[in-house]
Protein backbone atom coordinates (compact mmCIF):
# COMPACT_ATOMS: atom_id res chain seq x y z
CA UNK A 1 0.00 0.00 0.00
CA UNK A 2 1.56 3.64 -0.43
CA UNK A 3 0.42 4.93 2.33
CA UNK A 4 2.30 1.83 4.21
CA UNK A 5 5.90 2.12 1.76
CA UNK A 6 5.43 6.09 3.13
CA UNK A 7 5.48 5.13 6.79
CA UNK A 8 8.17 2.90 5.81
CA UNK A 9 10.05 5.50 3.88
CA UNK A 10 9.40 7.95 6.77
CA UNK A 11 10.56 5.53 9.93
CA UNK A 12 13.80 4.21 8.61
CA UNK A 13 15.32 7.40 6.72
CA UNK A 14 13.71 10.54 7.09
CA UNK A 15 13.40 10.31 11.19
CA UNK A 16 16.88 9.48 11.79
CA UNK A 17 18.16 12.11 9.20
CA UNK A 18 15.23 14.31 10.61
CA UNK A 19 16.40 13.82 14.58
CA UNK A 20 19.94 14.30 13.23
CA UNK A 21 19.37 17.70 11.79
CA UNK A 22 17.68 19.11 14.89
CA UNK A 23 19.79 17.80 17.07
CA UNK A 24 22.84 19.42 15.25
CA UNK A 25 21.10 22.60 16.09
CA UNK A 26 20.04 22.26 18.97
CA UNK A 27 24.11 21.62 19.94
CA UNK A 28 25.32 24.99 17.45
CA UNK A 29 22.70 26.76 19.48
CA UNK A 30 23.84 25.40 22.91
CA UNK A 31 27.66 26.51 22.17
CA UNK A 32 26.96 29.49 20.49
CA UNK A 33 25.04 31.00 23.67
CA UNK A 34 27.69 29.84 26.21
CA UNK A 35 30.46 31.54 24.07
CA UNK A 36 28.46 34.46 22.86
CA UNK A 37 25.79 35.27 25.79
CA UNK A 38 28.26 36.95 28.32
CA UNK A 39 30.28 38.84 25.78
CA UNK A 40 27.02 40.12 24.41
CA UNK A 41 26.25 41.44 28.11
CA UNK A 42 29.24 42.72 28.56
CA UNK A 43 29.33 45.05 25.69
CA UNK A 44 25.55 45.87 26.40
CA UNK A 45 27.09 46.70 29.73
CA UNK A 46 29.71 48.83 28.90
CA UNK A 47 28.00 50.88 26.14
CA UNK A 48 25.67 51.95 29.38
CA UNK A 49 28.41 53.38 30.97
CA UNK A 50 29.56 55.24 27.98
CA UNK A 51 26.46 56.69 27.36
CA UNK A 52 26.60 57.89 31.10
CA UNK A 53 29.78 59.33 30.92
CA UNK A 54 29.03 61.36 27.56
CA UNK A 55 25.80 62.91 29.54
CA UNK A 56 28.66 63.56 32.35
CA UNK A 57 30.72 65.68 30.32
CA UNK A 58 28.26 67.19 28.08
CA UNK A 59 25.72 68.63 30.70
CA UNK A 60 23.91 70.57 27.91
CA UNK A 61 22.37 67.44 26.76
CA UNK A 62 19.65 65.06 28.44
CA UNK A 63 18.85 61.49 27.99
CA UNK A 64 16.11 61.89 25.34
CA UNK A 65 18.58 64.36 22.89
CA UNK A 66 21.14 61.49 23.26
CA UNK A 67 18.99 58.63 22.45
CA UNK A 68 17.63 60.55 19.31
CA UNK A 69 21.36 61.04 17.73
CA UNK A 70 21.94 57.08 18.68
CA UNK A 71 18.54 57.08 16.07
CA UNK A 72 20.24 58.80 13.69
CA UNK A 73 23.16 57.32 13.46
CA UNK A 74 21.47 53.39 13.44
CA UNK A 75 19.29 54.68 10.44
CA UNK A 76 22.26 56.05 8.63
CA UNK A 77 23.68 52.75 9.55
CA UNK A 78 20.93 50.68 8.23
CA UNK A 79 21.62 52.69 5.18
CA UNK A 80 24.67 52.13 4.22
CA UNK A 81 26.46 55.44 5.47
CA UNK A 82 29.26 54.56 8.02
CA UNK A 83 28.81 57.10 10.94
CA UNK A 84 32.70 57.28 10.99
CA UNK A 85 34.46 60.17 9.11
CA UNK A 86 32.85 63.06 7.64
CA UNK A 87 30.61 63.90 4.04
CA UNK A 88 34.23 63.10 2.10
CA UNK A 89 33.75 59.18 3.00
CA UNK A 90 33.97 57.35 -0.52
CA UNK A 91 30.67 56.44 -1.71
CA UNK A 92 29.16 53.18 -1.04
CA UNK A 93 27.61 53.20 -4.51
CA UNK A 94 30.50 54.18 -7.07
CA UNK A 95 30.70 51.80 -9.66
CA UNK A 96 33.40 49.18 -7.48
CA UNK A 97 31.17 49.02 -5.04
CA UNK A 98 28.13 48.51 -6.83
CA UNK A 99 29.85 45.75 -8.63
CA UNK A 100 30.86 44.35 -5.10
CA UNK A 101 27.11 44.65 -4.23
CA UNK A 102 25.66 43.48 -7.47
CA UNK A 103 28.08 39.94 -6.83
CA UNK A 104 26.54 39.31 -3.09
CA UNK A 105 23.35 39.71 -4.38
CA UNK A 106 23.91 36.44 -7.42
CA UNK A 107 25.54 34.59 -4.87
CA UNK A 108 23.42 34.95 -2.12
CA UNK A 109 25.91 36.00 0.51
CA UNK A 110 24.31 39.64 1.07
CA UNK A 111 26.67 40.94 3.75
CA UNK A 112 23.38 42.89 5.24
CA UNK A 113 25.70 46.10 6.05
CA UNK A 114 24.42 47.73 2.05
CA UNK A 115 21.09 47.58 0.67
CA UNK A 116 18.74 49.57 -1.66
CA UNK A 117 16.77 53.08 0.16
CA UNK A 118 15.05 53.56 -3.16
CA UNK A 119 11.94 51.94 -4.29
CA UNK A 120 13.19 51.89 -7.64
CA UNK A 121 16.75 50.13 -6.29
CA UNK A 122 14.55 48.16 -4.29
CA UNK A 123 12.41 46.72 -7.26
CA UNK A 124 14.96 46.70 -9.62
CA UNK A 125 16.80 44.42 -6.92
CA UNK A 126 14.45 42.07 -6.70
CA UNK A 127 13.99 41.07 -10.46
CA UNK A 128 17.80 41.55 -11.24
CA UNK A 129 18.18 38.65 -8.40
CA UNK A 130 15.70 36.43 -9.63
CA UNK A 131 17.66 36.43 -13.42
CA UNK A 132 20.81 36.43 -11.32
CA UNK A 133 20.87 33.51 -9.03
CA UNK A 134 19.66 31.32 -11.84
CA UNK A 135 22.33 32.33 -13.98
CA UNK A 136 24.82 32.11 -11.30
CA UNK A 137 24.02 28.60 -10.47
CA UNK A 138 24.05 27.91 -14.25
CA UNK A 139 27.93 28.94 -14.66
CA UNK A 140 29.26 27.05 -11.49
CA UNK A 141 27.58 23.80 -12.84
CA UNK A 142 29.02 24.32 -16.08
CA UNK A 143 32.39 24.80 -14.47
CA UNK A 144 32.08 21.59 -12.83
CA UNK A 145 31.30 19.71 -15.84
CA UNK A 146 34.87 19.03 -16.97
CA UNK A 147 35.74 17.96 -13.86
CA UNK A 148 32.63 15.25 -13.88
CA UNK A 149 34.27 14.42 -16.86
CA UNK A 150 37.37 13.99 -15.18
CA UNK A 151 35.88 12.16 -12.19
CA UNK A 152 34.91 9.15 -14.98
CA UNK A 153 38.40 8.72 -15.53
CA UNK A 154 39.13 8.83 -11.75
CA UNK A 155 36.97 6.08 -11.97
CA UNK A 156 38.74 3.84 -14.01
CA UNK A 157 42.16 4.27 -12.37
CA UNK A 158 41.94 0.89 -11.10
CA UNK A 159 42.40 -0.61 -14.85
CA UNK A 160 46.06 1.04 -14.69
CA UNK A 161 49.39 -0.16 -12.90
CA UNK A 162 49.94 1.29 -9.12
CA UNK A 163 52.75 2.83 -9.83
CA UNK A 164 50.23 5.26 -12.51
CA UNK A 165 47.86 5.73 -10.16
CA UNK A 166 50.24 6.58 -7.36
CA UNK A 167 51.12 9.26 -9.66
CA UNK A 168 47.85 10.81 -10.68
CA UNK A 169 47.08 11.19 -7.09
CA UNK A 170 50.19 13.01 -6.42
CA UNK A 171 48.76 15.21 -8.99
CA UNK A 172 45.70 15.60 -7.72
CA UNK A 173 46.57 16.60 -4.43
CA UNK A 174 49.22 19.18 -5.58
CA UNK A 175 46.63 21.00 -7.63
CA UNK A 176 43.97 20.53 -4.65
CA UNK A 177 46.92 22.19 -2.48
CA UNK A 178 47.39 24.85 -5.18
CA UNK A 179 44.50 25.90 -5.62
CA UNK A 180 43.86 26.05 -1.51
CA UNK A 181 46.52 28.15 -1.36
CA UNK A 182 45.71 30.63 -4.27
CA UNK A 183 41.93 30.77 -3.40
CA UNK A 184 41.84 30.38 0.24
CA UNK A 185 44.78 31.44 1.99
CA UNK A 186 46.63 34.10 0.22
CA UNK A 187 43.28 36.65 -0.43
CA UNK A 188 42.96 36.26 3.81
CA UNK A 189 46.97 37.51 3.78
CA UNK A 190 45.63 40.23 1.43
CA UNK A 191 42.36 41.25 3.23
CA UNK A 192 44.56 41.41 6.53
CA UNK A 193 47.10 43.64 5.43
CA UNK A 194 44.92 45.97 3.68
CA UNK A 195 42.22 45.69 6.31
CA UNK A 196 44.49 45.43 9.45
CA UNK A 197 42.66 42.60 10.20
CA UNK A 198 44.70 39.65 11.62
CA UNK A 199 44.88 36.26 10.03
CA UNK A 200 42.58 34.36 11.76
CA UNK A 201 39.59 37.53 11.02
CA UNK A 202 40.74 37.58 6.90
CA UNK A 203 40.47 33.66 6.67
CA UNK A 204 37.16 34.13 8.70
CA UNK A 205 35.77 36.14 6.47
CA UNK A 206 36.81 34.47 3.63
CA UNK A 207 35.15 31.29 5.29
CA UNK A 208 31.91 32.94 5.48
CA UNK A 209 31.96 35.25 2.18
CA UNK A 210 32.69 31.69 0.29
CA UNK A 211 30.14 29.69 2.02
CA UNK A 212 27.79 32.47 1.39
CA UNK A 213 26.70 32.95 5.10
CA UNK A 214 27.61 36.68 4.95
CA UNK A 215 27.11 37.95 8.39
CA UNK A 216 28.38 41.40 7.39
CA UNK A 217 30.33 41.15 10.46
CA UNK A 218 33.34 41.81 8.28
CA UNK A 219 33.50 43.57 4.91
CA UNK A 220 35.75 44.41 3.07
CA UNK A 221 36.49 47.85 1.81
CA UNK A 222 33.74 50.33 4.33
CA UNK A 223 37.00 51.59 6.65
CA UNK A 224 36.81 55.65 6.21
CA UNK A 225 39.90 55.72 7.77
CA UNK A 226 41.68 53.99 4.82
CA UNK A 227 42.45 54.87 1.56
CA UNK A 228 41.56 52.22 -1.25
CA UNK A 229 42.47 51.70 -4.57
CA UNK A 230 39.08 51.94 -6.69
CA UNK A 231 39.22 48.70 -8.08
CA UNK A 232 39.87 47.01 -4.52
CA UNK A 233 36.16 45.91 -3.95
CA UNK A 234 35.97 44.78 -7.93
CA UNK A 235 38.64 42.78 -7.01
CA UNK A 236 37.26 41.27 -4.28
CA UNK A 237 33.66 40.22 -6.31
CA UNK A 238 35.82 38.50 -9.00
CA UNK A 239 37.40 36.61 -6.24
CA UNK A 240 34.30 35.94 -4.79
CA UNK A 241 33.25 34.39 -8.29
CA UNK A 242 36.29 32.36 -8.40
CA UNK A 243 36.32 31.21 -4.98
CA UNK A 244 32.88 29.97 -5.40
CA UNK A 245 33.88 28.13 -8.82
CA UNK A 246 36.82 26.59 -6.92
CA UNK A 247 34.63 25.31 -4.51
CA UNK A 248 32.32 23.72 -6.78
CA UNK A 249 34.93 22.08 -8.78
CA UNK A 250 36.88 20.19 -5.62
CA UNK A 251 33.80 19.99 -3.64
CA UNK A 252 32.48 16.71 -5.64
CA UNK A 253 36.57 15.54 -5.85
CA UNK A 254 37.96 15.41 -2.83
CA UNK A 255 35.27 12.62 -1.39
CA UNK A 256 36.63 10.32 -4.48
CA UNK A 257 40.46 11.07 -4.05
CA UNK A 258 40.01 10.25 -0.42
CA UNK A 259 38.68 6.91 -1.48
CA UNK A 260 41.23 6.53 -3.96
CA UNK A 261 44.22 6.84 -1.09
CA UNK A 262 42.60 4.50 0.93
CA UNK A 263 42.16 2.36 -1.21
CA UNK A 264 46.02 2.37 -2.65
CA UNK A 265 47.15 1.99 1.60
CA UNK A 266 44.62 -1.09 1.80
CA UNK A 267 46.60 -2.71 -1.75
CA UNK A 268 49.94 -1.92 0.05
CA UNK A 269 48.63 -2.90 3.30
CA UNK A 270 47.94 -6.87 1.64
CA UNK A 271 51.10 -6.86 -0.33
CA UNK A 272 52.65 -6.34 2.75
CA UNK A 273 51.15 -9.13 4.45
CA UNK A 274 51.38 -11.59 1.87
CA UNK A 275 55.25 -10.28 1.93
CA UNK A 276 55.79 -11.80 5.23
CA UNK A 277 53.78 -15.50 4.43
CA UNK A 278 55.80 -18.57 4.64
CA UNK A 279 58.04 -19.78 1.62
CA UNK A 280 56.17 -23.05 0.90
CA UNK A 281 52.85 -21.26 0.45
CA UNK A 282 51.35 -19.93 -2.44
CA UNK A 283 49.91 -16.27 -2.12
CA UNK A 284 46.62 -15.70 -2.11
CA UNK A 285 45.55 -14.74 -5.23
CA UNK A 286 48.30 -16.24 -7.10
CA UNK A 287 47.43 -18.01 -10.70
CA UNK A 288 48.08 -21.45 -10.54
CA UNK A 289 50.07 -22.54 -13.46
CA UNK A 290 46.85 -24.19 -14.81
CA UNK A 291 45.10 -20.64 -14.96
CA UNK A 292 48.03 -19.43 -16.87
CA UNK A 293 47.45 -22.56 -19.62
CA UNK A 294 50.53 -24.20 -18.71
CA UNK A 295 50.45 -28.05 -18.42
CA UNK A 296 51.73 -29.28 -14.62
CA UNK A 297 53.87 -32.59 -14.64
CA UNK A 298 50.42 -33.94 -12.30
CA UNK A 299 48.85 -33.45 -15.72
CA UNK A 300 51.30 -35.20 -17.43
CA UNK A 301 51.05 -38.69 -15.74
CA UNK A 302 47.41 -37.79 -15.07
CA UNK A 303 47.01 -38.39 -19.33
CA UNK A 304 49.94 -40.96 -19.34
CA UNK A 305 47.75 -43.38 -17.24
CA UNK A 306 44.62 -42.72 -19.25
CA UNK A 307 46.59 -43.71 -22.25
CA UNK A 308 47.40 -47.06 -21.03
CA UNK A 309 44.28 -47.95 -20.12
Amino acid sequence: MPGAGLCSCWGGRVLPLLLAYVGYLLLGATIFQLLEKQAEAQSRNEFQLEKLRFLENYTCLDQWALEQFVQVIMEAWVKGVNPKGNSTNPSNWDFGSSFFFAGTVVTTIGYGNLAPSTEAGQVFCVFYALLGIPLNVIFLNHLGTGLRAHLATIERWEDQPRRSQLLRVLGLALFLTLGTLVILIFPPMVFSHVEGWSFGEGFYFAFITLSTIGFGDYVVGTDPSKHYISVYRSLAAIWILLGLAWLALILPLVPLLLHRCCQLWLLRLRQGCGAKEAPGRRPRGRPTAARRGQVTPQDFATSERGLGS
